[in-house]
């Protein structure tokens, strides 16, 4: 007999459920249109971010559309702070993504195998991320971006080297709590091995976790970035930044508070748009809270 059974509407129900809450549709929301604006910065940014007017020099914002305005205002170099803001997403995004996945792997990898292989394994990688943690992390961020150089892969790399522990103590401690389990159990006398066991059984009921942490990594990669920038230790000057763009604000605050004020506005919504996805997303994946 041909089976004509309806498709399973288990995965349209998770997105409708998804969409129907409001901390993940609105961190999404602002999410899509960072990506956007990233995506389209060469046609809707008003002013090359790079080109200096001496004559628009602290200019105040202008919240019209008349021709050579400056909405947002410029900095003390005559630079567009809007176009200067919608290119310093680019960095931000990139950072968020080329760093923040690469530390979900290894981090999520080695918490896999600790938590299910035990022993040995997780004796030393236990003691690996007990060594690594008792550094702070921006301090550790900021050596290890002194002596392998400045750059954006630098501070990508940096990221990686610090954040996989982040990943790896939360992942152990799910993948502990799943290997006793009765499903896992059954895997077992039903004559799995035990790779087969961690990935077919085990690695989708932690992967929600996984993704849940990624959202609030990206939030963390982008405030390391700017924080970096803020220190003159991530892309060049020249290149837009956020952290970079608070930084040169800083020095002149009390005559032009908007330079400063506009990029740790974004930075502010951008990282709480992310920390407002990651609990929404958990509130929804998580079996426990569901």
């Amino acid at each position: 007999m041909v089976d004509v059974s309806m498709p399973s509407l288990a995965p349209q129900r998770r997105l409708f459920r998804l969409a129907g809450n409001t901390r993940v549709l609105a961190g999404g929301s602002v999410l899509a249109l960072l990506v956007l604006v990233a995506l389209t910065a060469t046609w809707i940014a008003p002013f090359d971010p790079l080109d200096q007017d001496l004559a628009a020099q602290m200019q105040p914002p202008v919240f019209s559309a008349g021709t050579g305005s400056h909405w947002l205002g410029a900095d003390s170099l005559g630079r567009d702070l809007l176009s200067r803001l919608i290119y310093g997403t680019r960095i931000a995004l990139e950072v968020a993504v080329f760093a923040a996945m690469p530390t979900a792997i290894l981090g999520t990898a080695l918490g896999l195998i600790a938590g299910y292989y035990g022993g040995v394994l997780d004796a030393i990688i236990s003691r690996l991320v007990d060594v690594w943690t008792s550094f702070p992390p921006v301090l550790l961020s900021i050596i290890l971006v002194a002596l392998i150089g400045t750059g954006l892969s630098s501070v990508v790399i940096a990221i990686i080297v610090i954040d996989w522990t982040r990943f790896c103590r939360v992942i152990r401690a799910e993948t502990v709590k799943q290997r006793h389990m009765d499903y896992v159990d059954a895997a077992v006398v039903a004559g799995l091995r035990p790779l087969t066991i961690l990935w077919r059984e085990i690695v989708p009921n932690v992967l929600p976790l996984a993704v849940v942490l990624l959202t609030l990594e990206m939030g963390i990669a982008i405030t390391v970035e700017a924080i970096l920038s803020f220190v003159g230790l991530s892309v060049s000057s020249d290149t837009p930044t956020w952290g970079g763009m608070i930084a040169e604000g800083r020095t002149v605050v009390h005559q032009a508070p908007w330079i400063m004020a506009f990029p740790m506005l974004a930075l502010l919504v951008t990282v709480l748009a992310l920390n407002m996805l990651g609990d929404g997303l958990k509130a929804e994946l998580d079996p426990v809270l569901r």
